[in-house]
């Protein structure tokens, strides 16, 4: 059994297939699917699991290199907003969240989560480690 925190298979296989530049969504139980991008659908019920008990635990995996966040974020969901800001992300950069919508298309993978708060979505573009 892996000792790592992360033990869904799905996202493990996706982590560990990405490489420089992939861009990989986690969102909110609304946020839409986009065709032909993969869903990897973890919402169980609302809050479970919630958005930033998902992404912590996709970080302690993959190498980010930048991230991406709806700039009507702080705004709407201000709470979501001050706990993306602690986990210290590298090199935030904003779009509209239809323009969020739209890059999500080129995603490799969408991750929807049981979180039910407004734009709470994060694109995670991944780096390399060396």
């Amino acid at each position: 059994m892996k000792k790592s925190p992360l033990l869904n298979i799905a996202l493990s296989q996706l982590i560990a297939s990405l490489g420089h530049g992939d861009m990989v969504v986690i969102g909110d139980a609304g946020l839409p699917s986009q065709p032909g991008v993969p869903l990897i659908d973890l919402a169980l019920t609302r809050g479970i699991p919630g958005f930033i008990d998902t992404v912590e635990t996709v970080l302690s995996e993959m190498q980010v290199e930048h991230h991406v966040l709806a700039e009507e974020l702080p705004q709407h969901n201000p709470a979501i907003a001050g706990q993306v800001a602690a986990l210290n992300l590298p090199d935030a950069r904003q779009l509209s969240h239809e323009e969020f919508k739209q890059l999500s298309k080129r995603a490799r993978a969408i991750v929807r989560t049981g979180e039910c708060t407004p734009y709470a979505n994060v694109i995670l573009v991944a780096g390399v480690v060396f």
